[in-house]
């Protein structure tokens, strides 16, 4: 396997102060890669620290309402960064609405940076207060009453809308995996195929994997050259972290040079905010709060479920699927099937565990390991009846 990112998402340092921010940067700057883990620096002025800044990978942190000096702005985004003002108005609505659609969330892409689009403007302002004040204010129950909406209106669309009548097939996987490799492709082609039998696709609607899978349905519908042409262009701009606008704009490319009428369905969050949702799911449930989405983009895989090789994010999608499918009965048992038989067995050895606990269970010849994603999606068509997709 090509080497990508290893990001694993760390839990929030909130940093308030100069003092601490010097504490942690002392911290990070021993390690090997030097990298600040999930700070949220809020109000510190950093007038007097470019030499810091500069020295740090600030690829998944957010500076809210900081001071900088004439390069200390740029130092931070030169790695990824966000920059933002928190403002005091609601960036998103909180009244009945339908889904996000990727130029809803990305609207002015191709004239501003990312950090100017409503994405990262609703990222920065669930990030604007330290976690303590947020069941005391109206920040929670504004941020909750706009969960209840999308929630409500991704099951429009899964029973009454876009995807209703059509098996949804999750696929899960890294958001680490980057555009041109050889990774990302497969991915493109399972969403490719699935989509080309006739199920619908649904993924965590981040980068990586996700958004490769989202890709492959996009571009189902043409041939195999433009397809290649298509993924050149995105490999132009791999990095969905540290190049979050150039990344944008290259997928808005790839959606104007090869339109579709397919469809697909994202699930992301602005919990793992710092990673953009991809703009190939062209309907987006995005969430505040990421046990809610977790648990809603399984739920809504009810054709079954494709692993591709990831980290702690997806070991942890695997065993919330597989804590259901125990104790569940017959048809409730969701078909899972994990990609990679080194990732799954060696690296990350999920795979001994899962079939431990399926021993003796109805999910017991449910479950499989493959090693490509022709040998998934045939496992797939075994076990979820296909009924025809019907196109709305």
């Amino acid at each position: 396997m090509s080497q990508v990112w290893p990001y694993i998402p760390a839990r929030t340092v909130n940093i308030t102060t100069l003092v601490e921010f010097d504490r942690l940067a002392a911290e990070a700057l021993e390690t090997q890669m030097a990298r600040a883990r999930n700070w949220r620096v809020h109000r510190v002025d950093l007038q007097t620290r470019d030499s810091l800044l500069g020295a740090l990978d600030l690829a998944d942190c957010l500076f809210i309402d900081c001071v900088f000096s004439s390069h200390g702005r740029a130092l931070v985004e030169a790695t990824g960064g966000l920059c933002m003002s928190s403002g005091v108005q609601l960036p998103f609505d909180i009244s009945e609405r339908d889904l996000y659609t990727p130029y809803e969330l990305y609207s002015g892409i191709k004239e501003v940076p990312y950090a100017q689009v409503p994405d990262a403007q609703i990222y920065t302002y669930s990030q604007s207060k330290p976690p303590l004040k947020l069941a005391t204010d109206d920040t929670a129950m504004a941020t909750t009453l706009h969960d209840h909406h999308i929630g409500q209106a991704m099951i429009n669309a899964v029973y009454d809308g876009v995807f209703a009548n059509t098996p949804m097939i999750g696929v899960m996987g890294g958001h680490a995996v980057q555009r041109g490799t050889q990774e990302f492709a497969d991915a493109v082609q399972l969403g490719t195929t699935l989509t080309r039998k006739g199920y619908s696709i649904v993924t965590g609607g981040g980068p990586g994997a996700m958004e490769a899978a989202n890709a492959g349905a996009w571009l189902a519908d043409y041939e195999p050259q433009d397809i290649v042409a298509a993924l050149d262009i995105l490999a132009q701009a791999p990095d969905a972290i540290r190049h979050r606008t150039m990344w944008a704009r290259a997928a808005v490319r790839v959606r104007e040079q090869f339109p579709s009428k397919n469809h697909s369905l994202g699930v992301p969050t602005w919990f793992y905010g710092h990673e953009p949702p991809n703009l190939f799911a062209t309907h987006i449930a995005k969430f505040f709060t990421n046990s809610i989405r977790e648990a809603i983009l399984l739920e809504q895989s009810n054709g079954g479920i494709i692993v591709l090789p990831g980290a702690a994010g997806t070991v942890q999608e695997i065993f919330q699927d597989a804590c259901e499918n125990y104790y569940a009965t017959g048809a409730r048992v969701t078909p899972i099937v994990l990609v990679g038989e080194k990732h799954w067995r060696e690296e990350l050895p999920v795979w001994p565990l899962l079939q431990a606990l399926a021993v003796g269970r109805a999910m017991e010849d449910r479950i499989a390991l493959v090693d490509t994603v022709d040998e998934a999606v045939a496992f797939i068509e075994t076990m979820t009846p296909l009924r025809r997709r019907t196109r709305f």
